[in-house]
């Protein structure tokens, strides 16, 4: 088993960060680089929780996603061609005074099949840095999508140059 520790800070609020995850729409593959959109399904949304399948390149998982808590998403794996036990990812947010948000990620690797158990060694041992640039992207990718989405809702002439 595999874990991983990541952290970034980020412009995004906590909210918009949320909204990012809890996105399950077409181009999520934008946000989240192991999330083509022809393996996405979502099998149940309610308010604060979903029940969603995704991957890419050949490795999918079913994740139940709680967000009950809005500083903290969690993502059990509760199905995969690759991951079992204790796999997932776990999102927290902690805003800080100066307008940022401090991301903490923890993400686990439980391989319930030989292909597994072998990808969870590489990625526990070289695969490390393929984790931590893939949640700097998804950071970098959210904090555009929260520009966009300011400069879309401000009035022309109150946009600063």
């Amino acid at each position: 088993m595999a874990t991983f520790h990541l952290h970034q800070t980020t412009t995004s609020t906590p909210e918009q960060f949320l909204a990012a995850l809890t996105d399950f729409g077409p181009g999520r593959a934008k946000l989240f680089g192991n999330s083509a959109d022809e393996y996405l399904k979502v099998h149940h949304r309610g308010p604060s929780d979903a029940d969603v399948t995704e991957g890419s390149r050949g490795i999918w998982e079913r994740l139940h996603y709680d967000w009950s808590d809005r500083n903290r998403v969690v993502m059990k794996t509760t199905d995969s061609n690759l991951w079992g036990g204790n796999s997932g990812h776990t999102y927290t947010f902690t805003r800080r005074p100066d307008g940022r948000t401090d991301v903490d990620a923890v993400v686990v690797r439980d391989g319930k099949n030989l292909r597994g158990r072998a990808l969870g060694l590489v990625l526990g041992t070289v695969g490390k840095n393929v984790l931590k640039t893939a949640f700097e992207n998804t950071v970098k990718a959210i904090e555009a999508r929260s520009r966009e989405s300011i400069e879309r809702s401000t009035p022309i002439g109150d946009r600063r140059v």
